[in-house]
């Protein structure tokens, strides 16, 4: 009797034999999970966390929250006025290293105003006035603590250029100054709109190989312009391309040179690459190269007026007008037909400054580990570009040597700019007669040694070794503007990098990978020659989302893949494809018409008899189960 199984035992025994039977049975298949449906949410809600993650993603009216109303009245003043945010802490340490730091840039910054300004075809004063205004404007409103604000060269020569396609500033400087006017107008406000509308990324456009490209292509232009005041040339090219530049240079070469201006331009310049030389050695001595412009400009203007060089063809300044910035609100064109002109020429200024401002901005601050708010940073300029056309200024910007000076100086705050607004005051009130025997030799020298730092060629080796499209918009942009005009490098530079977009976009890349020798991790066949194919399986990883531009190419592409594959396998006799798995990890969205080229790609397989698995699960790589190779772990595609 006891040995007798009761009749309870039996049925558990046999559930406990059909359960361990399928358990086995199981184990043969590949592993299937189907991911759910995701709850409906409210589309409303949807589209406005889209519309806050895309233009507010910081959360600007984050430090209003749960305040009071005075509270956030004071929060939306020091907004707007950063300076009364930082200025409650600032103490007398502070502004010993922005007194040093704001005569070091004064002294860099006032040789150059007066350089800058003959790029772009106007008075010698307006560089100053450019130097005066502004600073202050963006001490008041800015949030970086280390730019240093001003006229640029890169800006000067477009500004340049742009005008006097429009208006000759020789036969007509009245309206030449005015459209100069209009057009920092108007780049001011494109500059304010983008900020207040939270527009920033719009800029990011630009991608940084063409900026470098552009940057070195003005560079080069820039000096080649200089040859004029270098050479003592009195009739020179108005183009700004290499031949036409050349051309006029050796074709002046026998009546046209002057031997004085020669030996001053060069005997300075070298001054000042060797003072620069001096700078880059040691750190400690960044002030050599900030104060040997102005020493250059007052040895240069003594000899000249000793020796009256200016009587034996050395051109010189002549005149600079004393006082500070007269109002130009008057000039500026508001109706008529240089309106629209001043427009389009003051966006595409705003533009080319906000992108030099905002990448030095970025540049300094990460070396200072605090935050920059790029939409402030646009409003303070745009609001100092308004207030300096209504004052006689033309687009003023950051500026990088400045900026750097700057740096090395050991500024704390935007009060820098302020010491050097004021001392650039002191010059327009009472020094600026000094400048009368200045020679154009100098100034071209200075000029020439600011922006040869702009020709960036260790940069652009690092383009090529990074990435070969990015070369070619680096060398499209320096091309363009070396061989056409600035406005052309411009455009090719926009366009290339508009064309990297859309191609990313449209032309997603995709990969074969391969099993690493002795490990569980695939990789791209193509980067690893050592990874290997998985026999009668092909895995195909997609490294983009899918959408409407590109879900068709990357439907073809796996599907060349796969023809190019099954030729190789029955050239090398080797098992015919049976699964193919498509790695979409990297895919971060897909919409209605990726699905659909996934479910024709679906059908076209199904005839070919070719099971398509994809693999969704997070993660860099995935891995086979080393007992049930081939078999793998995956997501199956259900549809």
């Amino acid at each position: 009797m006891s040995s007798m199984s009761h009749p309870a035992d039996e049925n558990i025994e046999t559930k406990e034999m059909d359960s361990r039977s399928l358990t086995s049975s199981q184990s043969q298949e590949p592993y299937v999970h189907k991911v759910g449906v995701p709850p409906k949410q409210n589309l409303f809600k949807e589209f406005q966390y889209t519309v806050k993650e895309t233009f507010f993603s910081d959360d600007p009216l984050r430090p209003f929250k749960d305040q009071t109303k005075s509270r956030k009245f004071v929060l939306g003043i020091e907004a707007i006025f950063p300076i009364l945010s930082w200025g409650r802490t600032y103490n007398l340490k502070k502004f010993r290293g922005d007194l040093i730091a704001g005569l070091t840039i004064a002294s860099l910054c006032i040789p150059q105003d007066i350089g800058y300004s003959k790029l772009a075809n106007l008075s010698p004063q307006y560089g100053l006035y450019s130097s005066f205004v502004p600073p202050l404007i963006y001490a008041l409103m800015g949030s970086s603590r280390d730019i240093a604000i001003g006229p640029v060269a890169v800006v000067s020569l477009l500004l340049g250029t742009l005008l006097q396609n429009e208006i000759d500033p020789n036969t007509n400087p009245t309206e030449y100054r005015r459209l100069a006017f209009t057009a920092t107008f108007f780049a001011g406000i494109t500059q304010a709109t983008l900020g207040v509308f939270r527009l920033g990324f719009l800029i990011d456009f630009l991608s940084h190989a063409a900026i470098v490209g552009f940057m070195g292509g003005a560079a080069i232009t820039i000096a080649l312009q200089q040859l004029k005041g270098f050479l003592g040339i009195e009739k020179f090219t108005r183009k700004t391309d290499i031949i036409s530049v050349m051309s006029s240079v050796f074709s002046s070469a026998h009546h046209g040179w002057n031997w004085q201006t020669i030996l001053i331009g060069s005997t300075f310049l070298a001054f000042l690459l060797f003072a620069k030389y001096i700078g880059k050695k040691s750190q400690k001595l960044f002030w050599v190269p900030a104060i040997a412009p102005l020493i250059s400009v007052v040895l240069s203007t003594l000899f000249v007026y000793i020796t009256r060089a200016d009587k034996h063809g050395v051109a010189i300044v002549k005149h600079i007008e004393k006082g500070i910035n007269p109002s130009s609100v008057k000039e500026i064109y508001f109706t008529g037909n240089y309106l629209g002109k001043g427009v389009r020429i003051g966006i595409v200024a705003g533009m080319i400054a906000l992108t030099e401002a905002i990448a030095i901005g970025r540049t300094f601050a990460s070396m200072k580990d605090y935050q920059l708010d790029g939409n402030k940073e646009m409003v303070a300029l745009g609001a100092m570009n308004v207030v300096g056309s209504m004052t006689s200024c033309y687009v003023a910007t950051g500026s990088f040597s400045r900026s750097a000076v700057n740096f090395m100086a050991g500024c704390e705050t935007a009060v820098s700019n302020i010491v050097m607004s004021v001392v650039v005051l002191l010059t327009l009130q009472f020094i600026t007669p000094l400048f009368k025997y200045t020679p154009n030799a100098i100034l071209a020298s200075i000029i020439i040694c600011a922006v040869i730092n702009l020709v960036d060629y260790k940069a652009a080796i690092l383009i090529w070794k990074i990435d070969k499209f990015d070369f070619v918009a680096c060398m499209g942009a320096f091309f363009g503007v070396v061989f056409a005009s600035v406005e052309i490098g411009l455009l090719i530079a926009v366009s290339i990098s508009f064309a990297k977009i859309l191609l990313q976009v449209t032309r997603p890349r995709t990969a074969i990978l391969g099993k690493i020798p002795r490990t569980t991790v695939y990789r791209n066949i193509q980067q690893y020659p050592e990874a290997t194919r998985v026999p009668g399986v092909l895995i195909i990883r997609v490294d983009s989302a899918i959408y409407f531009s590109n879900s068709n190419y990357v439907k073809e592409r796996i599907l060349r893949w796969l023809m190019d594959e099954e030729e190789r396998v029955n050239r090398d006799y080797q098992t015919r494809i049976q699964f193919l798995i498509v790695e979409m990890s990297p895919v971060t969205d897909i919409d209605t018409s990726g699905i659909h080229a996934l479910e024709e790609l679906f059908r076209s397989l199904q005839k070919r008899e070719v099971q398509v698995i994809n693999q969704t699960c997070s993660g860099e790589s995935w891995s086979t189960s080393d007992r049930q190779t081939p078999h793998i772990k995956l997501c199956k595609l259900s549809w």
